[in-house]
């Protein structure tokens, strides 16, 4: 039976949650970055310090690794529609505390939970994957990824011109409190407008709360061994904040933060054994099998497409800027291009995906990836300008069509796990920002582009051991029935 093709003037059926989807994801994107483009006038207003401004963008980023976790179990449970309200909501009081901040204290304390804003992403993966068929979804999953990730770049073109337009020396925190007020007004809009199923569908949620659920012994141990590089990231960025680094954090507090993630790390093992217990003493039946290597290897792929991403958009600019002897605005604005891609090349591979095989789409996306990255760490000043834009957008369109594929695949794995899937892949791609950027603090531009290249080369190996998608996956009615949902 032929699918209708995805009507992006209609506002209708689907197609109207997808639009309601993605403009909630580029709210909370707006909301997530807003502090990026009004940093100069932050940093002269509060009088900060270099060393604080690195501290803040740091913090920016730290907390949306858990929460992306978190959300993701509770979207499962409660539900795309309940979440978003919460999140935006939520998200709107942060930025009036940001926005009121008189102190580099509370703006850290502000910045640092404002990351939570960062989860939204995964709300929308399991929302979407309800109302689009297996056909679509990777196009449909682009569409709502790659506009709603366009949030950041809204911000940097529209909040310095609304500073501005309210003047003053308090301009950018009206600015910042207008975000906070769109997200408020937008969460009522979202609740009142969407359902987390197409009528007379239902919403499967998991069995048991705290770890998302596996089907073998294997399995039980590819998902603890998983969970380890998250914690460690999170160890990097105290180590950061520590006295040997940023030095935002006294040295007992650094410790007791690391024995603190030894602790909920032991505690995240509990909870993931003993959601699982049954796995350790049955066998869990064919039908109702799922292969965890699957969310293992798209996890990976994330890291390296999106976490490159996260890294590169933040050193770009100033890499424009010292190669080619450009003004902040020119290198700003020549940058930019890389974040302009995400509204074709996202849709681009999730479309790609649904026509020419996922495993073969992703694989092809990741080795144009390794090739556009190798050819930025070429760049030099004997380049023409135009020439290293070109270079540029060529490789940031294999990066974000690289995301759109990864994400045309993670609904398709297990229904009524989609939003954990999601949570962990998405934070894994957190995981690659960070692990990047660190890089970047140890090596020039050129080795930094060359260690992205590298690492993508190998993700492409193990890309291999992906199975493609296929045939029918089964969820369990709230009757007892089973319902087979086709994922080809």
């Amino acid at each position: 039976m032929s699918v209708p093709k995805i009507n992006l003037l209609s506002f209708n059926g689907n197609v109207r949650t997808l639009h309601l989807g993605w403009i909630a994801f580029f709210i909370s994107f707006f909301v997530w970055f807003n502090h990026a483009p009004l940093m100069a006038s932050i940093r002269d207003a509060l009088d900060l310090s270099d060393q604080q401004v690195k501290t803040l963008l740091i913090l920016n980023v730290a907390l949306t690794i858990p929460a992306r976790i978190v959300i993701g179990m509770l979207v499962d449970r409660f539900g795309p529609r309940i979440m978003y309200t919460c999140l935006l909501a939520i998200s709107s009081v942060l930025c009036f505390f940001f926005a009121i901040a008189n102190s580099f204290e509370q703006m850290a304390l502000a910045r640092f939970l404002l990351g939570f804003v960062g989860a939204g992403f995964v709300i929308g993966i399991r929302l979407i994957s309800e109302w689009f068929p297996a056909k679509q979804v990777g196009l449909a999953e682009g569409i709502y990824g790659g506009w709603g990730n366009f949030g950041s770049a809204g911000a940097a073109l529209t909040l310095p011109a609304i500073a501005l337009m309210f003047g003053g020396a308090d301009g950018w925190r009206y600015a910042l409190a207008l975000t906070g007020v769109i997200a408020l007004i937008y969460s009522g809009i979202f609740y009142l407008s969407v359902r987390d199923t197409p009528k007379g569908s239902t919403y499967f949620k998991p069995k048991k709360m705290g770890a998302m659920e596996v089907t073998s012994k294997a399995d039980l141990i590819l998902y603890i061994i998983m969970n380890i590089p998250m914690y460690a990231t999170l160890a990097l960025l105290t180590w950061k904040l520590s006295p040997v680094n940023l030095g935002l954090l006294s040295a007992n507090i650094s410790i007791g933060i690391y024995i603190a993630l030894v602790a909920l790390f032991a505690y995240n093992v509990y909870k993931i054994i003993h959601v699982n217990s049954e796995v350790l003493t049955q066998p869990v039946p064919e039908l109702h099998r799922y292969k965890f290597k699957q969310v293992a290897v798209l996890n990976l792929a994330y890291l390296v497409t999106f976490g490159s991403e996260l890294a590169v958009v933040s050193m770009l600019p100033l890499f424009f800027k010292d190669t080619f002897d450009l003004s902040l605005v020119q290198a700003g604005l020549v940058a930019s291009g890389f974040a302009f891609m995400n509204l074709a090349a996202r849709p681009g591979g999730g479309l790609i995906s649904d026509h020419f095989g996922r495993k073969k789409t992703l694989s092809i996306l990741l080795l144009g990836l390794t090739v556009g990255y190798f050819a930025m760490s070429q760049i030099n000043s004997s380049w023409p300008l135009i020439v290293a834009v070109i270079t540029t957008m060529a490789c940031s369109f294999f990066v974000q069509a690289g995301e759109g594929a990864v994400f045309a695949m993670v609904p398709l794995i297990k229904r009524r796990l989609t939003g954990q899937i999601a949570g962990m892949t998405g934070a894994y791609g957190n995981v690659g920002g960070v692990l990047f950027l660190t890089v970047l603090s140890f090596v020039d531009a050129s080795t930094f582009f060359l260690v992205i290249a590298c690492s993508a080369i190998v993700i492409l190996g193990i890309t291999q051991l992906l199975d493609e998608p296929a045939g029918q996956i089964a969820e369990i009615m709230p009757d007892g029935t089973v319902q087979m949902i086709d994922v080809t």
